[in-house]
């Protein structure tokens, strides 16, 4: 696969005092989540795995995804990237009724207009996971991966605002954490939202004679390590 162009660095003292306590409270959930699994030796990925069965490569865990019929946020958890570092990755998803009316779906090439409005799902993140059961990075994809309605970056970062997955089934703890993370994380999903369109820009002009959306020779579109006690020690050092 051709090289990623490398996604910048988030600068923190540019974020607003409302944004840092907002990512500080979330940073806060997230560790109280760890300390209770902790005490019971158990892990998020264990959480979301638990009474599923076998686990198997492409299939989606739990069994059937979870929404919030409030929200209409959407999340699984799989595992296909051959990674020695990763055991898996959470892919998060707006659902229909939770995307502003005002965002507008951009059609691919070979896409017609009642394909795209009979039921939109924007892709927002994912969130890689370590075989320890922790997060290590978030990426972005191309529209294939996931089989997405694709909307501007600008429409998917309005999508942040309101995903939260607020109920207990079929895990609370899981739920809470990958809320939390959404929150804490939302520079870096920002960052890696615009950098996947500057990408595909880049992408389809290099290869007029493709549907870039479509073009299996690009699947991840940026990529950032990630780590919560350093994510949330640097909101603390720009926190008055």
């Amino acid at each position: 696969m051709p090289q990623i162009p490398i996604v910048k660095d988030i600068n923190f003292q540019a974020l607003k005092q409302s944004e840092l306590a907002d990512m500080d409270a979330a940073a806060k959930q997230i560790k109280e989540t760890y300390r209770a699994l902790e005490k019971g030796n158990i892990n998020i990925v264990g959480e979301c795995l638990k009474g599923q069965g076998e686990f198997y490569q492409m299939d989606h865990y739990p069994k059937g995804d979870v929404f919030d019929n409030e929200s209409f946020a959407q999340y699984y958890y799989h595992n296909h990237r051959e990674d020695m570092d990763e055991h898996g990755h959470f892919h998060t998803f707006m659902r229909a009724d939770g995307i502003p009316s005002s965002a507008a779906p951009v059609l691919s090439v070979n896409e017609k207009n009642d394909d795209a409005e009979d039921d939109h799902v924007s892709h927002i993140i994912s969130i890689s996971m370590n075989r320890a059961g922790f997060p290590i990075a978030l990426f972005a994809t191309n529209r294939w991966v996931t089989g997405e309605t694709w909307y501007s970056a600008e429409d998917v970062v309005s999508m942040l605002d309101n995903w939260s997955v607020d109920h207990a089934s079929p895990n609370l703890s899981v739920n809470q954490w990958i809320s939390a993370m959404m929150r804490l994380f939302r520079p870096q999903i920002v960052e890696l939202v615009q950098h996947r369109d500057e990408v595909v820009g880049v992408w389809g002009q290099q290869n007029p004679n493709t549907d870039v959306f479509e073009d299996r020779n690009l699947e991840v579109t940026g990529e950032i390590q990630i780590s919560v006690e350093q994510q949330h020690t640097e909101v603390l050092k720009n926190l008055a």
